[in-house]
């Protein structure tokens, strides 16, 4: 049903796979929708055609196994109804252990639900400011217009709003090689740095070069500071480089192979948030003097300062799963397992997550949303997908579905039932509420998903992984019987 006359309860903005999967849950629950979508009249400059919940890169969805993070969101979105799982796996193509769709009938599939839905109407324009009425759902996507996004910042802060990602890779905590590694806060005072302000009297392989570094520590060291007290010692883990080490790691960041950008992608990077491989290509002790420095740090091994560091912080609260600090790159995906596994302690490191620098709108979440995903700034305008901090074809459909429902709970003056944490669509939850140092999108993983009960006992990763699968299908279900 078409046309901008018929009444509506909910607006959606945005006619991709957040919207979509957005306004048809709405619908289904029996409340009347407006999908608002721009297209045919216009396009983003990564689109190329005019049906909704568009896949402008991949036709994959990612792996399918419920040992896979994504795999088990698939599978509780496939469960409680999901418009986006239903039409790809009716359009579904070979593709080993992923699932991956013929994009166009996907599409096709996609728009000639929304358009036949009784309780959705299609209206097609752009919009270009946040829309009055309320509620609203806006759902525009990783390349959100200037003149939306503008009308964002201004309700928000313009600080809160950010158009490129600059994403770290994530490595599990059971691949991390332990006995190469400790754990140590930079200036840290306590049993995780005894013996550092000794160390630092002691000859180092490079005593003036480790001066300089103390005395050139970049502005940002005094927040660093602060932030480490307030973690404590051991809130970072460090993977030491001798010269040697660090010198044949620069060379292969500077020599892989990186991802090109699009056409319509400027390539504008913040000095704050630059891919490590640029930084390398600036020079040889770039990192040594940047996120690799490695002042205020002591080896417990050898009781000396490294020639440099990599720090990993942790992910979660259960330490599950490390972060890259610093490391934010555009190599391509093999390049990245080959060149990081060249970091001492990370030879064999599982990569949850690979990193990216990209356009892509979207606001700082944990600042900005309350728990039904609504700005606590406007009350009434909902956010959902790429615009929240959701990364991938699936955790967008995901933040979609949770927002609805969440929203459709407000309507009918129920207490808000979110997903629970234990499962993967309350993970979605979990990242959108995580407050971080520098908050960026992120796909979904295990270390958004709450983490076992130790009475588990210590479990090899893929039986962790399965056990916690098949607690968050059972607890999913439970949830979803009780809605």
């Amino acid at each position: 049903m078409n046309g901008a006359e018929s009444p509506h309860d909910v607006v959606v903005v945005g006619g991709g796979l957040a919207g979509c999967e957005a306004a048809y849950q709405l619908a289904q629950r029996g409340l009347r929708v407006r999908l608002v979508e721009m297209k045919p009249h216009k396009r983003t400059p990564a689109q190329t055609s005019d049906r909704m919940a568009e896949l402008v890169c991949s036709n994959s969805l990612r792996g399918a196994a419920l040992s896979n993070a994504v795999g088990l969101l698939k599978e509780e979105l496939r469960r409680v109804g999901s418009l986006a799982l239903r039409c790809a796996d009716e359009t579904s193509v070979p593709a080993g252990g992923a699932l991956a769709v013929d994009r166009e009938r996907f599409a096709e599939a996609m728009t000639r639900a929304i358009e036949a839905h009784p309780r959705i109407t299609v209206e097609h324009r752009e919009v270009t400011e946040i829309p009055a009425e309320r509620p609203v759902i806006l759902a525009t996507g990783p390349l959100t217009s200037d003149a939306l996004a503008a009308s964002l910042a201004a309700a928000v802060g313009a600080e809160h709003l950010a158009y490129y990602d600059a994403i770290a890779p994530i490595v599990s905590a059971d691949s991390i090689d332990w006995s190469r590694v400790w754990k140590q806060s930079r200036y840290g005072k306590g049993g995780a740095v005894r013996g550092d302000r000794a160390a630092q009297r002691e000859p180092t392989a490079q005593p003036d070069r480790a001066a300089q570094r103390e005395q050139t520590a970049p502005p940002e060291d005094a927040a660093e500071r602060r932030d480490d007290a307030e973690a404590g010692d051991e809130a970072y883990v460090n993977c030491p480089f001798d010269e040697a080490q660090y010198k044949a790691f620069v060379q292969a960041l500077v020599a892989s192979e990186k991802v090109e950008a699009r056409a319509f992608e400027e390539v504008r990077y913040f000095e704050g948030c630059l891919p490590c491989e640029v930084m390398a290509a600036r020079g040889e002790q770039t990192l040594a003097f940047g996120p690799m420095k490695p002042v205020g740090l002591t080896d417990p091994r050898t009781g000396r300062r490294p020639y440099a560091v990599l720090q990993l912080r942790p992910e979660d609260e259960a330490a599950t799963a490390y972060n890259l600090v610093g490391f934010q790159t555009r190599m391509k995906y093999a390049e990245q397992l080959r060149v990081f596994r060249m970091v001492p302690g990370l030879e064999e490191a599982e990569f949850l997550r690979t990193g990216s620098v990209h356009r892509n709108t979207f606001v700082d979440a944990p600042a900005l949303l309350g728990p039904a995903m609504e700005l606590r700034a406007l009350p009434g305008v909902h956010l959902a997908g790429q615009i929240a901090g959701v990364e991938g074809y699936v955790e967008s459909a995901a933040a979609g579905f949770v927002c609805a429902i969440l929203l459709a709970q407000q309507l009918r003056n129920e207490p808000l039932r979110p997903p629970p944490p234990t499962t993967a669509l309350g993970g979605i939850l979990t990242h959108l509420g995580r407050k971080q140092p520098t908050y960026q999108p992120s796909n979904i993983t295990w270390a958004h998903i709450a983490p076992l009960d130790p009475a588990h006992g210590k479990l090899r990763k893929r039986a962790r992984y399965e056990v916690m699968a098949e607690r968050a299908l059972r607890d999913l279900d439970a949830w979803w019987a009780a809605g």
